[in-house]
């Protein structure tokens, strides 16, 4: 068969029918069909010759076309909607194939190999243009709206975009509710057309909620079961300058449609020409393993443009953080309620509450052990002064970012860091004040370089301010990246939490190294994490980036601290090592307190030698809600780490090493579930040893309920 070069498709797209806007993936397994009927704008998809997307429409509805401020009340008037009388003026096909280097990331390098179709639509009644631009790939389909700047749209303001990703098939579904303004949902397995009965069941409290009757939120990831299955993720990519989405569902027909955060006046994005949406995604694979390992949201992202990225670097972490989490220590230095005012309020007058964790000795016992099992980091949460009174006052003033508590010396304690190896990692709590954050943002950066802080854990616990802004609303997308490229000045890494879900940006803004945005270890202390929940995670919130999980809970029963207290971590010790290698995390965090690790130093060895940055990832085997098992390369090594991990079921999995070189011996450390390993009855249940072996061995492991194993590979010397 005669191979077709990149030159030659471009030349037999480029003398087809005009009229005929198809699209075919560089490996001509997708083809993509784009159609007006009747003015109005669709697509349509195929894989294999087979629907996977039935006819969707595409476009927008405005406020208006002057970006003036809308009014709630105002009846809506179509006349400037972007979604109708529709003619096509031009189409423009264009196909790359590149290979990038990520400065983070689960491989060394990523392909970004696709087919483009750019169709410019003209709505006459408005002289208006419009592009539509398509990528495929061959692991899916990427789309966005473009608006070039032109005589009659300048400015404009959104009332909703419509984009439509139409199914033909009741497929199984694994979905969390859409909020405004929270990810940290459990997440719920039914068909699409359940997904209503199930809805109001699907959500627990949260400190700032706005929920979204019926629908759900992106990254969602869908299965076709039968004889021939199809796992489908529908998520968005490089959301910039653009509120955030979720999916309204109509479960009759198995359609969803987008539908953006707005802000307190309802207006969806106040837009300035020349612009473009975020890529709307449809990843789409027979093998689960596919989807796990795409990269499609971080090729839809642009190029950094930073100049200087030696500072960013995967980290390896403890904090002076899960004993508040679990209540056995408080982030607050004085006593519960009172009344602060920072910058007045004198603090050697505030009485003490005797459990602020944040003190000099209890740092300096953390720094110790960190120090001398080879972490990179300590973070310290409630190091500053404000967290009596910090939460569910809409209080604007609530942190200055730059004073310590009276029992938290920041000098002393880096230099004693520095002299250990070791560097702080500076927590910025905003309590959803963004807009303090944004006044304080470069003393609290200063401060951190006079101190030798290289990294930040942000956090936005409780309703924005500006008030009546949503986490994902324009406004805090756009906040978000402020302080990733004010950060960048100061040559800071970010970890935010309670922020929007990555979308690939870490491409461009390879400084926001990690996020949490979604139910991470924290909710086990809450109101848990059912087993299942860590093999769904990397087919949906992982989809778009990292996430800053924080496993590594070793004493999973909270009775051990409150005699009585239910609460317990709802997997095995050992699964608590797999997800380090089963979940990506450039900043890696062993979350659980010193006094547990030294009980079991043996199993806390394999935390120490994992790797935070890779240069090879494989999907060995997966299924979404039920089991992940992944290999991964250390950057820059010949070291390899698997880990699997399973759902409430137990389960038996052969690791195939095929993957290793030939002619090579390794040993292999292995960390599995005991005998009796069980989450509930013998968390803590567990054996390891030591094994020789080549790319021609093949070892089974026995994972108990929502247990794992995990494996540490080093080359043999000869």
């Amino acid at each position: 068969m005669k191979k077709i070069t990149v030159e030659t498709f471009l030349f037999l797209m480029a003398c087809a029918n005009f009229e005929a806007q198809s699209l075919q993936s560089p490996d001509g397994k997708f083809v993509m069909d784009f159609q007006l009927k009747q003015g109005i704008p669709y697509y349509h998809l195929t894989y294999n010759g087979n629907t996977v997307i039935e006819d969707s429409k595409l476009g927008l509805r405005l406020f208006n076309d002057t970006g003036a401020i809308p009014i709630n009340t105002k009846t809506a008037d179509t006349k400037f909607d972007l979604n109708n009388g529709f003619t096509k003026n031009d189409e423009k096909y264009d196909s790359k194939n590149e290979t990038w280097q990520p400065v983070l990331g689960e491989k060394k390098s990523y392909i970004n190999h696709y087919n483009e179709l750019a169709v410019t639509l003209h709505q006459s009644t408005t002289n208006r243009n419009i592009i539509i631009k398509f990528r495929l790939f061959n692991d899916g389909l990427g789309f966005r709206y473009e608006f070039p700047q032109q005589e009659n749209l300048n400015y404009f303001t959104i009332r909703e975009e419509d984009s439509e990703f139409d199914f033909p098939t009741d497929m199984k579904a694994w979905w969390i509710v859409a909020d405004y303004d929270s990810q940290e949902y459990p997440y719920q397995t039914t068909k699409i057309s359940e997904i209503p009965a199930r809805w109001d069941q699907a959500f627990d409290k949260h400190s700032s909620q706005t929920l979204i009757k019926g629908a759900v939120q992106s990254p969602l990831m869908l299965k076709k079961e039968g004889k021939e299955p199809l796992y489908i993720n529908v998520a968005e990519a490089a959301v910039l300058h653009y509120p955030a989405s979720n999916l309204e569902v109509d479960a009759q027909n198995f359609k969803f449609k987008t539908h953006l955060t707005p802000d307190r006046q309802g207006a969806k994005g106040y837009i300035q020409t020349s612009s473009v949406t975020p890529w709307r995604t449809v990843i789409v694979s027979p093998k689960a393993e596919i989807v796990l390992d795409s990269k499609m949201l971080f090729n839809l992202n642009e190029p950094t443009k930073y100049k200087d990225t030696s500072y960013i670097k995967p980290t390896k972490y403890m904090g002076v953080w899960w004993e508040m989490i679990i209540g056995k220590s408080q982030w607050a230095y004085g006593e519960p309620k009172t009344n602060i005012h920072i910058g007045t309020t004198d603090y050697s007058k505030v009485t003490p509450n005797g459990k602020h964790a944040a003190n000099n000795k209890k740092v300096k016992e953390y720094i110790d052990f960190a120090s001398e099992n080879g972490f990179d980091g300590l973070l310290v949460e409630g190091w500053n002064i404000g967290w009596e009174d910090w939460i569910n006052h809409s209080k604007e003033f609530v942190f200055d970012f730059i004073t310590p508590n009276p029992d938290f010396d920041i000098k002393i304690l880096n230099e004693y860091a520095h002299s250990k190896g070791l560097k702080l990692i500076m927590h910025h709590e905003t309590s959803g004040s963004a807009i303090n954050y944004e006044r304080w943002a470069d003393q609290a950066f200063q401060l951190m370089n006079t101190y030798g802080y290289n990294s930040v854990k942000t956090g936005y616990v409780g309703d924005i301010i500006p008030r009546g802004e949503h986490h994902y609303s324009q406004w805090m997308i756009d906040h978000y990246y402020r302080i990733v490229e004010k950060a960048n000045d100061y040559k800071i890494m970010v970890n935010s939490h309670e922020s929007v879900r990555p979308g690939g940006e870490s491409r461009t803004y390879p400084n926001w190294v990690s996020a949490e945005a979604a139910r991470g270890t924290e909710h086990e202390a809450f109101l848990g994490n059912n087993p299942d929940h860590q093999t769904i995670l990397p087919f949906t919130r992982w989809i778009g980036g990292s996430m800053d999980y924080t496993p590594g809970i070793f004493q999973t029963k909270l009775d051990y601290y409150f005699p009585g207290d239910k609460r317990f971590v709802k997997t095995t010790l050992v699964k608590q090592l797999a997800l380090y290698v089963v979940m990506y995390m450039p900043v890696q965090m062993a979350a659980d307190l010193p006094e547990n690790y030294k009980k079991h130093m043996d199993a806390f060895q394999f935390i120490k030698d994992v790797a935070a940055d890779w240069d090879e990832t494989k999907i060995l085997s997966a299924e979404p809600g039920d089991y992940i098992i992944t290999a991964r390369k250390a950057k820059g090594t010949e070291n390899w780490f698997v880990g699997g991990i399973t759902d409430e079921n137990k389960r038996d999995y052969k690791v195939d090493f095929s993957f290793l070189n030939k002619n090579q011996k390794y040993e292999a450390t292995i960390y599995q579930d005991g005998k009796d390993a069980d989450y509930i009855d013998n968390p803590q249940d567990y054996a390891i040893y030591k094994k020789t072996i080549t790319n021609k061995s093949k070892i089974k492991f026995k994972m108990a309920r929502s247990g794992g194993f995990a494996v540490t590979i080093k080359p043999v010397k000869n």
